[in-house]
């Protein structure tokens, strides 16, 4: 049922950004538009009251609650800038906007964006082990959550793997962009940089 429910959940994401983008852009409807943006982070409350109904309705763990808590994880930590990552590439496609903004090329300026999207992977899992803590302690039969505990190991290999990327681009620094390129710019208020949420 879980993972059913994070399929939908993914599906309706999706869905969501694509209808709110249509109707603000292409069908000139702002308002409906940014209430259909607004009414993403609803499926993380679905998500979650449904992973809670199920463990307290007597289920065993399994990966799957795992799954909805780093889905839930994701969103908070990315979902508003996967959002205007999104908005701003619609905006330039449909409705003549701006090109969007791009991380810097290289030098010290990459490897400060690439640290700061790291340490949103950090937090992003620091957020899935919390939640997952918190199922565990709501719960309280480690009989049943033992996959829990398995599955907050396992996924501690994705901080740990993505840490290459800064430090690659710290020790072996990329050159930066000739200068007839745009400049590299600020990050959108929304983007990962900026922030990840």
């Amino acid at each position: 049922m879980v993972l059913a429910i994070i399929i939908g959940c993914e599906i309706g994401f999706w869905v969501l950004l694509a209808l709110g983008f249509t109707t603000r852009y292409l069908l000139g409807r702002r308002r409906l538009g940014m209430a259909l943006l607004a009414a993403v982070p609803l499926l993380d409350v679905v998500l979650l009251a449904a992973s809670v109904a199920d463990m307290r309705g007597g289920a065993v763990a399994t990966t799957q609650h795992g799954l909805a808590a780093a889905y839930l994880a994701y969103s908070v930590v990315f979902g508003r800038g996967t959002v205007a990552w999104a908005d701003a590439r619609f905006a330039h496609r449909f409705a003549g906007g701006p090109p969007p903004w791009r991380p810097p090329s290289g030098g010290r300026a990459r490897a400060r964006y690439e640290w700061k999207v790291w340490l949103r992977i950090v937090l992003a899992y620091g957020i899935c082990c919390a939640l997952l803590f918190g199922l565990i302690a709501l719960v309280g039969d480690p009989s049943r959550t033992g996959e829990l505990g398995a599955f907050m190991g396992g996924l501690a290999k994705v901080p740990l793997v993505a840490v290459l990327w800064p430090l690659s681009y710290t020790l072996f620094p990329k050159r930066e962009r000739p200068p007839e390129d745009p400049p590299a710019g600020k990050p959108p208020e929304d983007s990962p940089a900026a922030k990840p949420l």
